[in-house]
């Protein structure tokens, strides 16, 4: 599956010029996090989200913020100022967001997520915002997904099955072997650990067709 497949296209979104109490409120009255900035054109100029505003004047007193700010360069504490005290969302937004394409990987989307640690990223196409994937997008992807589909009959499934062992599992290089009956899986082998069991069981789970798996494990070692 693709970004495009699961983003969602209806959009809240609030424009550079708005002011940031309204789009506080925009916010709010969606139930989001974050919004995006667009300007006149549609194109993302940056996102406007829960901790760009937890900072602000209207928050913070300006003895906590002076404290801190004193640390920074004269430039960047000017800057520090115009994001807390303008009315702006031009001046409050964090610009240059992190931005994905519609045809992107779901396990790309993961990735970045996991890695910036955000919850949502706008999808562009062409520089302008056509949509956007969030987590919850992701688990919804999860919950509709279709085991991976595989070649007719028990051969397929068995050619399958050894494939995706080797497919970074954790299982590569054992001494697994597999048989299917009717749509049944054995799997056989000595292997170290609980989880290695487990990680085999899951693979042959996953592969269409299956029916069942029956385990033939030595005992592991604890």
């Amino acid at each position: 599956m693709r970004v495009k497949d699961v983003m969602t296209t209806k959009i809240t979104k609030v424009s550079p010029d708005n002011g940031v109490r309204q789009a506080a409120q925009v916010m709010l009255d969606n139930h989001v996090s974050g919004v995006p900035v667009v300007d006149d054109e549609g194109r993302l100029v940056g996102v406007l989200s829960e901790g760009d505003l937890i900072r602000r004047t209207e928050l913070i007193s300006a003895t906590i913020t002076s404290s801190e700010d004193m640390a920074l360069p004269s430039e960047a504490r000017a800057n520090a100022y115009i994001r807390r005290s303008s009315w702006r969302v031009g001046d409050a937004m964090t610009p240059d967001p992190v931005v994905i394409d519609e045809e992107a990987s779901l396990a790309h989307v993961a990735k970045l997520m996991h890695e910036r640690h955000i919850k949502r990223i706008p999808v562009v196409r062409d520089g302008k915002l056509v949509g956007i994937v969030s987590r919850a997008d992701l688990l919804q992807a999860i919950l509709v997904a279709l085991p991976d589909d595989t070649a007719g009959g028990d051969e397929g499934i068995q050619r399958s099955i050894v494939a995706r062992f080797g497919e970074n599992t954790g299982l590569e290089g054992l001494d697994l072997s597999v048989t299917v009956d009717q749509g049944i899986v054995h799997i056989w082998g000595s292997v170290e650990s609980v989880e290695f069991q487990r990680a085999a069981c899951i693979v042959a789970e996953g592969v269409r067709g299956v029916k069942g798996v029956v385990e033939h494990f030595n005992a592991p070692h604890r």
